[in-house]
């Protein structure tokens, strides 16, 4: 049964269940429905907007991102060392499930990276007009891939209106092992480019 995490939460990977390598970081989200008009045109007011969410992982050496390469998201979907691969874009959210996964191999991770941080922001937020409010039902899970059994799930439930991107959650080392911390941070950086320059 999966743990279910509270925000600020740490839990240690190994202890959680013995032997856990290869896993899968899920990540979802629902954009709300727009407010519904009454009369006729109620059908087409009240549809979903199209928000489209990029989750990306950075990757870092003592708190730092120190390479491009670092970066593992829609535009660069594997890591050089093959340790972290992204599985693709969602362009809008839609659908039950994982709406983007990362799948990282642990014991592959070079030891000089500490920490790999979940970070989704909203693809021209600004211009666009949206902002993480507009979104519900957002989680990440940890997912054993021996036997695709969620390990531990974080809901994030805090209200993240006016904020454009969100770090999710990370996996970082800590005296030998690994550790998943909840963090559910959300800020008004408008990509990913600034979300970056925060760990650089």
């Amino acid at each position: 049964m999966a743990v279910s995490l509270t925000k600020g939460q740490k839990v240690s990977l190994s202890k959680e269940k013995a032997g856990l390598d290869r896993i899968v970081i899920g990540l979802g989200w629902d954009a709300k429905p727009a407010g519904e008009k009454k009369g006729f045109l109620s059908s087409i007011f009240s549809s979903t907007p199209n928000i489209d969410c990029d989750a990306s992982v950075l990757m870092l050496k003592d708190d730092k991102i120190t390479s491009a390469q670092d970066i593992v998201y829609f535009g660069n979907l594997k890591h050089p060392s093959g340790s972290v691969q992204h599985l693709g874009d969602n362009l809008t959210g839609d659908g039950d499930g994982d709406d983007e996964q990362i799948i990282i191999n642990l014991s592959s991770v070079p030891a000089d990276y500490n920490r790999l941080v979940f970070v989704v922001n909203i693809y021209s937020a600004v211009s666009r007009k949206q902002h993480f409010g507009m979104i519900q039902n957002a989680f990440i899970r940890l997912v054993d891939s021996r036997d695709n059994s969620e390990v531990l799930r974080f809901n994030l439930t805090d209200d993240y209106s006016n904020m454009t991107a969100m770090i999710f959650g990370e996996v970082y080392r800590n005296e030998g092992e690994w550790k998943f911390n909840a963090l559910g941070q959300g800020t008004q950086d408008p990509g990913l480019k600034e979300l970056v320059a925060r760990f650089s």
